[in-house]
């Protein structure tokens, strides 16, 4: 069973760089990043409807209703976590903000492990799991390093708020995966649990569009260009959705750190292998063996983790 959910895990990693260059091409069609954040957590949000709806597990809708309202909110870490990369990609650079979304990840899904917050199993971290921690640190600090530009690491030294905000939306999503398992053992469907997720997170990124929209400092969305999008532009919200669902099922079987650790190994490769071939429209660029090193070593560390 937990071979299951670890490949599950894999795999839902390596949708996100997917995930990652469909909201980009929409946002460049839109002229507005938020405006397709939003619509891609609205496409989720509907296919998650359907699935629930197709299965039964809407009835379950009543049950989470009687769910305290911060176990119910969980879904607006993924717009903050879209906010954020909005905000931070042009201000710390892609794979800098990328490295911050993940040392987050890392220590929060061991602080919920360690602590057993959230209703997680705790477990107790080992000799293994320190160090498959440390191996995961190193390994970002180097693919960090082996991607950004020399010129970039002393403007990263004075940007320490964004550097902590990076950080702090990262943590949030094994927060969200925790809250959501919790939610999905009491209302027994997780179809039903992810669909609220999406809901919320739409909800939220729709607030904060008006807000940017009334505010002047965002674009009015574009709608001409949507048409001549490819297909793999929509791929934003599916992929959304299998990921979410995937980690709060994880998480309770394999626990927060081998899930967001596994995750995170999917993503690298699948990355690696964006640059490398040049897939979804992308430029090719060279994979260092600084890089390369890195993403061996996190690797090594996540097995570590998952052994403990």
């Amino acid at each position: 069973m937990s071979t299951f959910y670890i490949l599950l895990a894999f795999l839902a990693g390596c949708g996100l760089p997917l995930q990652a260059a469909a909201n980009a091409r929409l946002g460049k069609t839109l002229a507005s990043p938020f405006s397709a954040a939003g619509l891609q957590l609205g496409i989720a949000a509907a296919l998650l409807f359907v699935l629930a709806l197709a299965t039964g597990e809407i009835r379950a809708m009543d049950r989470l209703a009687q769910a305290e309202w911060w176990q119910l909110s969980a879904g607006l870490a993924s717009a903050a976590y879209v906010v954020a990369g909005i905000f931070l990609f042009p201000r710390l650079g892609a794979v800098a903000t990328v490295g911050l979304f993940i040392a987050g990840q890392a220590l929060a899904s061991l602080m919920l492990d360690g602590f057993g917050l959230f209703g997680i199993a705790r477990r107790v971290p080992g000799p293994l799991a320190w160090l498959g921690t440390a191996c995961v640190a190193i390994g970002i600090v180097l693919i960090v390093r082996g991607q950004r530009r020399v010129a970039e690491a002393g403007r990263l030294a004075t940007k320490a708020a964004w550097i902590a905000l990076g950080a702090l939306c990262g943590a949030l999503l094994p927060v969200q995966g925790a809250l959501n398992a919790a939610l999905a053992r009491t209302a027994g469907a997780p179809l039903a649990v992810s669909f609220t997720s999406f809901m919320v997170a739409a909800a939220g990124m729709a607030i904060v569009l008006l807000a940017v929209i009334g505010l002047g400092i965002g674009a009015r969305p574009r709608l001409a260009g949507v048409g001549s999008m490819p297909w793999w532009g929509w791929l934003g919200g599916p992929v959304g959705a299998a990921y979410v669902t995937t980690v709060f099922m994880a998480m309770p079987v394999i626990g927060a750190a081998a899930t967001v650790g596994f995750t995170i190994a999917g993503q690298q490769i699948v990355s690696m292998l964006i640059d490398r071939f040049g897939w979804l429209g992308l430029p090719r660029n060279a994979v260092s063996r600084v890089r390369l090193a890195g993403t061996m070593v996190l690797l090594a560390g996540v097995v570590s983790i998952k052994l403990f």
